[in-house]
């Protein structure tokens, strides 16, 4: 997600390509033992409800026999009831609802575990998991199916999950696996800082039903279909070897696209006169990260005009950027950030909620060295670089000036952050300012060398920051676990650095 750039700038402030990395064969050949979701959805644009069948195909990995299985139910952080968990903090509550407090949740309705009824509950701190329990123990290698009928309530709220005035954004809108870590289910709820997502690659197989005058944009390939009679279209979109699967419906979408090698390239927009300026943003992005990190490895990127809060968001394949970005400038960043992120969460994916600067830093390092292969934009990365570090030294004066001591390390969940803003200069823009830092130290060429190995090593799995030292290494030659530490840990002063 985006946040960065726009309070930097309000406050004044490689082609080393790995061989078998990100084409398309390699979806094919990853995709042939994943999990699959086959999802059937029926979206009610007047109840602002989805109603769905989840089928669950799950093949036992966690090296444990499993007596429960559990899933997230991202929704209910939009219950008027969440407490833990909510999903918007009270600062951003005016602009998250500008039409007064709507309750978003999710309710299941059965589950079946391979055919058979079976107990489960609304458990986790804020009713924010689903936890079935097995009639017959699974172990290990052995597969089974979960069927959860669900309905998900939309809240009228400009949010990832949510309706506005123009658009209706469904992300994490449906049942989804936990993590299984150290012998149990990673449960982790919704939090305002940052993005909570943690979850493996995956199938997708999913039909939805929508009215007909909606345009409908969403993770995968799509082919849709029309029946006249009862003016209802329907969609059905195939994904492989994806994070998870999200979708945008608007009536008032117009498009323009464009095909770069093999990948369609669709950019949905409303009140514009030259949409085809940010779709050509979106190809300088998609060629330069081709470049500078490995080749994308699907064949439709979508980028969405939409009602957020924040700057954007990411999920495989689709993109929203905040039509409240009165900046030109600052959406284009948006854009460019917000599809480096298919790299960094999309095909190397993280655990978001426990490190979230290990996938935001590094694509808003991308993103700042995007300008300097890329003219004709108004942003530099010495400028982007510049106004980082002028923020971050402005940010920590002022807290200090009012709260005295600071804590200025990186390795914390967005949970321990007290407030947005010490997750935001934390997380993007310390976070930026240590890349810049460690290219100095190792030369430019040689980061782009270690961002390329790092997405190497890692693609189509889940990383965590002994990964990325590990790759960095292995691609400089040298010994960087005690430098990146220092950042992590915050035993680097930037006030001294900087002088």
């Amino acid at each position: 997600m985006k946040k960065f750039l726009t309070i930097c700038l309000s406050i004044g402030v490689c082609l080393l390509l790995f061989a078998g990395c990100g084409t398309i064969d390699d979806i094919q050949r990853v995709s042939q033992d994943l999990n699959t979701y086959t999802i059937n959805a029926t979206v009610d644009t007047t109840q602002h409800t989805i109603s769905g069948h989840e089928s669950l195909t799950f093949k036992n990995t966690t090296g444990a026999r499993l007596e429960t299985i559990c899933l997230h139910l991202y929704p209910n952080a939009f219950r008027g009831e969440a407490t833990t968990t909510k999903a918007v903090s009270a600062m951003q509550f005016e602009k998250a609802y500008p039409n007064g407090f709507s309750e978003g949740n999710i309710t299941i309705n059965g589950v079946t575990y391979n055919d058979s009824t079976c107990g489960f509950e609304i458990g986790g701190i804020d009713k924010n998991i689903l936890v079935v329990s097995l009639s017959q123990p699974l172990d290990e290698g052995a597969q089974c199916r979960l069927d959860i009928d669900f309905v998900s309530l939309l809240p009228n709220a400009n949010h990832r999950y949510g309706y506005g005035e123009h658009t209706i954004n469904c992300g994490n809108f449906y049942p989804i696996l936990c993590e299984f870590e150290d012998g149990e289910w990673v449960m982790r709820g919704y939090n305002p800082n940052g993005d909570p997502f943690y979850s493996e690659m995956s199938n997708y197989d999913v039909t939805i039903q929508y009215p007909h005058g909606y345009t409908l944009v969403s993770t995968g390939n799509q082919t849709i279909a029309c029946d006249e009679t009862t003016k209802i279209d329907t969609c059905t979109a195939v994904a492989r070897a994806v994070r998870d699967f999200a979708f945008v419906l608007s009536n008032q979408y117009s498009t323009v696209s464009t095909v770069v090698g093999n990948v369609t390239v669709n950019y949905y927009y409303y009140d514009e006169d030259e949409p085809q300026v940010n779709l050509n943003v979106a190809v300088d992005a998609l060629n330069t990260f081709n470049s500078m990190v490995g080749i994308y490895p699907y064949t439709v990127l979508n980028v969405c005009k939409s009602n957020f809060l924040q700057g954007g968001m990411e999920y495989p394949n689709l993109v929203l950027i905040s039509d409240e970005i009165d900046v030109d400038s600052q959406y284009k960043n948006t854009i460019i950030h917000e599809i480096a992120h298919q790299w960094f969460y999309g095909v190397v994916g993280n655990d978001e909620g426990t490190y979230p600067w290990l996938d935001e830093a590094l694509v808003e390092y991308i993103t700042a060295r995007f300008y300097d292969k890329n003219d004709g934009y108004e942003l530099t990365t010495s400028s982007v670089l510049g106004s980082a570090l002028s923020a971050y030294l402005l940010y920590c004066d002022m807290y200090r000036e009012v709260y005295g001591d600071m804590d200025t390390s990186m390795n914390r969940t967005i949970y321990d952050y007290k407030t947005e803003a010490e997750y935001i200069y934390m997380t993007y823009t310390k976070g930026v300012l240590m890349f810049d830092s460690l290219a100095e130290l190792i030369g430019q060429n040689k980061i782009e060398k270690c961002i390329a190995r790092y997405y190497a090593d890692n693609a189509f799995t889940n990383a965590t920051p002994k990964d990325l030292i590990q790759s960095f290494e292995r691609a400089s030659g040298k010994n960087l676990t005690s430098y990146i530490t220092s950042w992590l840990d915050g035993s680097v002063v930037l006030e001294e650095l900087s002088n």
